[in-house]
């Protein structure tokens, strides 16, 4: 069976795809990729579909030997990648051969990076989905981050064509954001003055962030009789506001339920940029109406699937390689050329 092996794991790199959807009710988190956004684009660079499995890397990535033949594509935060030890694309399909070695860096801008596999992430589906739910010990591969040594098996049919994202679609990581949000579902737990703070203060993200949720430092957020309530559901997204009055953004791995106060809830379109933030980064809050929310997630699917279009007609297929050396200012390179048939 085709496959490729963890030689150096990362800081916390993990199978995750489009969620496990469908059973909150039961206390299952949906937990899945933290930026699906690049998720989508990694799936698509390999003709699959947007929500499959692929690897998410936090911070530091992996490096992966090949045993096959594949075609991989590597998307969201920048960790240098390099093939063979030179430098490899990212937001463009990349063929590897068998004993091909991938090896990524640290984060030089975002928090994430996606790795997404032609061939696809042969691993059990649980409830729908092969997404890493740590604390729950279940899904990827024996329900925990990967470790040097693990063997992910791949599929067999391996993708034909290659295709790139054009260069002024690729997103820019910012360490300031202007996070847009829906008030509620609890705002009338709140004074007008918190909430008027809220919307008007800068929040950085503290060192007590990770992919179940991000606590933010800044002015507190004063509730108008406690921050108690009957406990109800929790989206990615959630902005809860504890007694402490320090908001927290809930984020994939979030809770099902909680009964803390929630003074907002992230647009979907703006969870992408969330995702890509770090201890340290800031943010502020912009109010959008429900209609505002709504045209901003009909906004994104379509610029998605216009994305998508554009893949499949920027796709090529490979013709021929050849590889020569390049001395330059003192500095010898192996400098390989891709012949290329657009029809």
């Amino acid at each position: 069976m085709a496959k490729f092996t963890i030689d150096k794991a990362g800081l916390l790199t993990t199978v995750q795809d489009k969620g496990r959807w469908g059973y909150q009710q039961f206390g299952m988190s949906v937990a899945g990729a933290m930026d699906q956004f690049s998720l989508s684009l990694a799936n698509l660079l390999v003709g699959r579909d947007r929500g499959d499995a692929a690897l998410e890397c936090t911070f530091l990535g992996p490096d992966i030997s090949f045993d096959c033949q594949e075609l991989i594509a590597i998307t969201g935060a920048d960790m240098e990648p390099k093939l063979n030890g030179q430098p490899a694309p990212m937001w463009a399909s990349i063929p590897v051969k068998p004993g091909d070695k991938l090896s990524l860096g640290s984060a030089k801008s975002g928090l994430r990076t996606y790795i997404a596999f032609s061939r696809g992430l042969e691993l059990p589906m649980i409830m729908g989905s092969r997404s890493t739910f740590i604390r729950g010990k279940l899904g990827g591969l024996k329900g925990d981050k990967l470790e040097p040594g693990d063997e992910i098996p791949l599929g067999d049919k391996q993708a034909e064509t290659l295709s790139y994202l054009p260069r002024e679609e690729i997103p820019v990581y910012k360490k300031h954001a202007t996070i847009r949000v829906v008030l509620g579902p609890q705002d009338d737990y709140f004074t007008k003055e918190a909430i008027e703070t809220f919307l008007s203060s800068s929040y950085s993200i503290s060192s007590d962030a990770d992919r179940m949720g991000y606590r933010l430092e800044g002015p507190k957020i004063d509730h108008k009789d406690g921050a108690d309530i009957i406990s109800d559901g929790i989206v990615f997204g959630s902005v809860q506001v504890p007694g402490h009055g320090s908001p927290i953004l809930m984020m994939a791995d979030r809770q099902t339920t909680g009964g803390y106060t929630k003074i907002a809830t992230v647009v979907s379109a703006d969870l992408n940029l969330l995702a890509q933030m770090g201890p340290g980064w800031t943010m502020d809050f912009r109010e959008l109406s429900l209609d505002e929310a709504r045209k901003s997630y009909l906004d994104y699917e379509d610029k998605l699937s216009k994305l998508e279009e554009k893949i499949k007609k920027l796709s090529y297929q490979p013709v021929s390689t050849r590889k020569f050396s390049l001395n330059f200012q003192g500095k010898d390179y192996l400098v390989e050329v891709e012949e290329i048939d657009r029809g």
